[in-house]
């Protein structure tokens, strides 16, 4: 990149406090406000600059996956993954953009590094150079959800209804953290694979963060014609219930396979048509949930929070009584006692995962989300483990362990992280990915520089020099794959490389 090696400093943010970073960067002013809600882990393990290229991870193919907002979707492969996982990059030049479209493509990226939920599509690297910016995604194999309608002579209403609890768990997270998606559609609605049902909301070209103490989001367009609410046909500015109007309009063509709305006039009145024969299998309730949707006063139509108390949506999803299973309560035991750089490699690699890797326990963190924002408080977790097994000095180093890097909250990563090696199988291809985050330079070994410039000079109120000694790593030593998959796995390290004094780490303590 040119000036000071990145790895001189703790953090990215360190780097900008310096003066290192050029001003084209168009991130540079979101690095503040990205580590302080992520931490050190999330940002600097996906988000990197040169002289690190994607090249330099990925092999990128000439297979157009689709287009959003922005710009096309390609798909790549990660160079040295044996699983065969694909992935979809977004790119965007930034060569002579006018101002207003970097301001535009800055706030996707940094909107989109935020996301960490089940129901939202994965973001796992970010490259950023001069003249270029590169989003790689997981890539959704089970198509839009537009393509299954129109393959199928009808939807069931008990079909709809799950749509619109995955699309509201989704749109109630992002809401709760002040972000309007913008572009609420079939088409933003994808199948995680073929023979799934589990549903995730994309693209965020459109996204914006919100104020609820203003008016809206105001400044560029905002939406799909046939899915935008009346007030943004009106030219005033979008809402999170602008995104609930979309919503409407989706569950409304689910089950009636027809458009609310022909035109902005008959939009702007709120009036839209119903054709007796396509509505005879549709309950009261349903009827009335789409109605609570498609009503013109933005105050008066459903909040994503109140659409998932609705009758139509919560005799579907009723929560009764629930515990976490034994084996999670194990699996975040065995967290909690691990050493902490193992915890912070643990964390590394389950931004990495796949979604079928998430899948057996994606469903155990969305009940544990009590109150379905997408994360988990103390007082949650205290709810949610079960007092005969877990005092109230477990819960809490528990929930320390888990939140050791950010916010006090407990994110779906964190969640990931404590399940891996339990619940979730530590693959080779995960320790590879976490190995290579670490090992910034591409130089097959680990240094402490290389650790320092991912984690920082703290994390979580310890001294991240003393963790890594604790790992075997001297200030002088590097470590190698190797030895690096033999600390993941438990096994320690080689005793000629063990400082004195430091016993073999163990998978589960």
């Amino acid at each position: 990149m040119g000036g000071t090696p990145l790895s001189t400093y703790g953090t990215v943010a360190d780097m900008v406090r310096a003066g290192s970073k050029k001003p084209n960067t168009i991130l540079a002013e979101a690095l503040f406000r990205l580590e302080a809600q992520l931490g050190h882990v999330a940002l600097s393990a996906r988000y990197h600059q040169l002289p690190r290229r994607i090249e330099d991870d990925y092999t990128l193919t000439s297979q157009v996956l689709g287009s959003g907002v922005s710009g096309s979707v390609i798909c790549a492969s990660r160079k040295g993954c044996q699983s065969g996982q694909l992935y979809a990059v977004k790119s965007f030049s930034l060569k002579q953009v006018a101002t207003d479209k970097r301001k535009q493509v800055a706030a996707e990226a940094e909107l989109f590094l935020c996301m960490d939920h089940p129901n939202v599509v994965r973001l796992y690297d970010v490259y950023e150079s001069y003249d270029s910016l590169h989003l790689v995604m997981e890539q959704l194999d089970g198509g839009e959800l537009f393509h299954r309608v129109k393959a199928q002579e009808a939807v069931s209403e008990r079909e709809a209804a799950e749509v619109a609890w995955q699309v509201l768990l989704a749109l109630n997270y992002i809401h709760s953290h002040g972000i309007v998606h913008g572009d609420v559609k079939l088409e933003n609605i994808l199948y995680d694979s073929k023979e799934s049902k589990h549903l995730k909301l994309i693209d965020f070209g459109f996204s914006r963060r919100w104020d609820p103490s203003q008016r809206g989001v105001s400044g560029g367009a905002c939406g799909t014609r046939s899915y935008v609410a009346p007030e943004v046909v009106l030219g005033r500015p979008c809402t999170s219930q602008s995104d609930m109007w979309s919503l409407g309009v989706v569950i409304f063509m689910l089950l009636a396979r027809y458009r609310p709305f022909s035109n902005a006039a008959e939009t702007v009145e709120g009036k839209f048509k119903v054709v007796p024969g396509r509505w005879k299998h549709v309950s009261k309730e349903g009827m009335h949930f789409i109605a609570s949707l498609l009503t013109v006063g933005p105050g008066k139509r459903l909040t994503a929070e109140g659409a998932l108390q609705h009758p139509w949506i919560a005799r579907r999803h009723a929560r009764g009584i629930h515990q976490v299973d034994p084996m999670t309560v194990e699996a975040l035991r065995s967290f909690s006692h691990c050493p902490v750089f193992r915890r912070c490699c643990m964390q590394v690699a389950a931004w990495s995962l796949s979604e079928k890797e998430c899948a057996p326990v994606e469903d155990i963190f969305l009940e544990m989300d009590a109150k379905h924002e997408g994360r988990i408080t103390l007082s949650e977790l205290r709810q949610e483990l079960p007092e005969d097994q877990v005092d109230d000095a477990e819960v809490r180093q528990i929930f320390d362990a888990l939140v050791a890097d950010h916010d006090q909250e407990i994110h779906y990563s964190d969640f990931l992280a404590a399940m891996l090696d339990t619940r979730i199988k530590l693959t080779d291809d995960l320790l590879h990915y976490a190995f290579e985050r670490f090992d910034v330079r591409h130089c097959g070994h680990i240094s402490m520089s290389n650790v320092l410039e991912v984690l920082g000079e703290h994390f979580g109120g310890h001294r991240v020099l003393s963790l890594v000694q604790e790992a075997g790593l001297s200030k002088q030593g590097t470590l190698s794959f190797r030895e690096f998959e033999a600390y993941m796995r438990g096994r320690g390290l080689p005793s000629a490389r063990r400082p004195p004094g430091v016993r073999p780490c163990c998978a589960l303590q």
